[in-house]
């Protein structure tokens, strides 16, 4: 029990220091808050629990791929927050990113495949220098 708290404390002090530099500085915080911190966390709880190798890597392979339909949030928010305010915006963003995410994984063929053959095709140029 006591693990379980100290995972929640220092990630809640994380997510504490990100909002306090974000008060101060727009770029610090949003270059901290960018930062795949939450995810370095989660693999170093699960390797200091234990899990498989497998497991650690299945989880920042899907950490990539859910990061990608998630990013237009980003481009679309600000336009929103000066058209419509704070609470308006963030509700329609949450309802379009949620629409983004369905589709990215309704159609998943579309998007995979052709993300998987690049991917490929971009390691297949580097190794060829």
């Amino acid at each position: 029990m006591s693990w379980l708290i100290t995972k929640y404390l220092i990630t809640a002090a994380v997510v504490v220091v990100v909002s306090e530099l974000a008060r101060r500085s727009d770029k610090l915080g949003a270059l901290i808050a960018a930062l795949p911190i939450v995810t370095i966390l989660v693999m170093i709880w699960l390797y200091v629990e234990n899990q498989p190798m497998e497991k650690i890597a299945n989880h920042a392979w899907y950490t990539f791929w859910y990061v990608v339909p998630t990013l237009p949030m980003f481009l679309i928010f600000p336009t929103l927050l000066h058209l419509f305010g704070f609470w308006p915006s963030l509700v329609m963003n949450t309802r379009d990113n949620n629409c983004v995410f369905l589709a990215f994984f309704a159609f998943p063929q579309a998007f995979w495949n052709h993300s998987v053959t690049l991917v490929r095709s971009r390691f297949a140029v580097l190794h060829t220098y």
